[in-house]
């Protein structure tokens, strides 16, 4: 038997276009299935040649054998199946796609979500919606595009309403929705999410989705983008996967606020950033399993933050004090920098031990007592502003 793939994927146009032909007319599924195993194995450019010459063997005669592959789900080649039913679809094929979209499986109904996206059929509307929050993120996600195709309000507003809400999780989905959805005036609503959030690294890594960091730097959401990529530096390599480093664009948007005029802000960040990289780069355990280009990326972030001056660097640490403040949004981190760079504040961090807020008084006195100083603290007018049980325990038990 050929091995149609290996044909399909070659140079020799005769093979390539036998094994188009082959798999489309005979409706062969399981080369089809053979292709979609491979295809991490295979180069951009090879995946779209094959999209091309698969797509030349699609006539008004042979489409809807392309039916058959709708049980195997490839983004790689979702293009390619969805473009050429759309091409010649008729009522017959969008019902029999509507009847796929309700009782087929989760790769089906994720082809046919994408074929409302084309074809916007209201008779569609309420499984999309009903599909748009699906654990299978493909499906979600085309759900929230034809959605958005549609124009359809009533799928914003709700996920809007998601967003707002004290669930975590809740309000991850609504974030991933409202990406897809791909409405601009979502963006203010992620920023307060975000904001709020327990896990704001979650949605901080989605925002770039919407709309690039970059952009939004010259944006009115300048200050809520440089806490969107705090939130970043701080989940990296724990939380927000090492891979994503390239989509959010990190070496540029680090170039531009070293660029950028300077602000206490920006200089947390940038030591924050400083920090996390050398991390990154020192621990094996880190970049052991990445691939090389996502490795290779890592370490020129970490020799362009290091290939600043020390008097640069200095500036910032001169700067970042100022975020030792309970107002501010980066209080945490700047917190954590007093710990990693040795420098003990004292005024700002007295100041500190007095805030309402007795999660800061904790972490205050945590940084202290790391700095070996917390013999200058007066242990009973901390504990005095602490009426948290557990905050308080976790306090006694440092000063003991």
């Amino acid at each position: 038997m050929p091995d149609y793939v290996k044909q399909l994927t070659g140079k020799d146009p005769k093979e390539f276009e036998f094994a188009a032909a082959h798999i489309v007319n005979d409706c062969d599924v399981e080369s089809f299935f053979a292709l979609v195993a491979k295809s991490d194995f295979l180069f951009d450019f090879i995946k779209k040649n094959v999209d091309k010459r698969l797509s030349n063997a699609v006539n008004k005669d042979n489409y809807r054998n392309l039916i058959s592959f709708l049980k195997i789900y490839s983004q790689d080649y979702e293009n390619f199946i969805v473009s050429n039913l759309v091409k010649f679809a008729d009522e017959d094929l969008t019902d029999e796609m509507l009847a796929l979209l309700e009782n087929g499986t989760k790769d089906e109904k994720t082809y046919c979500a994408k074929y409302f996206s084309f074809i916007n059929d209201t008779l569609a509307l309420d499984l999309l919606r009903k599909y748009s929050y699906s654990d299978f993120e493909p499906l979600s996600t085309n759900c929230a595009d034809a959605l958005s195709k549609m124009n359809d309000e009533f799928s914003y507003k709700l996920a809007i309403e998601k967003l707002n809400s004290n669930d975590d999780f809740e309000q991850l989905s609504a974030a991933k929705f409202l990406v897809a959805y791909k409405d601009r005036r979502a963006i203010v609503e992620l920023f307060k999410a975000m904001k709020k959030s327990s896990m704001p690294e979650h949605i901080a890594s989605e925002i770039p989705y919407l709309e690039g960091f970059l952009g939004l730097l010259d944006t009115e959401f300048k200050a809520d983008t440089i806490l969107a990529v705090n939130d970043i530096i701080n989940g990296f390599g724990e939380i927000v996967p090492l891979s994503q480093v390239f989509d959010f664009q990190l070496y540029d948007v680090f170039e531009k606020l070293i660029n950028s005029e300077k602000d206490s802000k920006i200089a947390t960040v940038l030591l924050n950033a400083k920090q996390k990289f050398e991390q990154l780069t020192e621990n094996d355990e880190y970049l052991f399993d990445e691939e090389k280009e996502i490795k290779t990326e890592i370490m020129e972030i970490t020799n362009f933050l290091n290939a600043q001056s020390e008097e640069f660097w200095a500036i910032q640490e001169d700067s970042f004090v100022a975020e030792l403040d309970e107002k501010s949004e980066l209080v945490f981190t700047a917190l954590e920098l007093v710990k990693e760079l040795g420098i003990y504040e004292e005024e700002q961090l007295k100041n500190l031990l007095n805030s309402s807020n007795q999660t800061i008084i904790l972490k205050t006195v945590e940084v202290i007592k790391s700095l070996g100083n917390l013999a200058r603290i007066n242990k009973e007018a901390v504990l005095a502003k602490v009426t948290d049980e557990n905050i308080r325990a976790v306090i006694e038990s440092l000063f003991n």
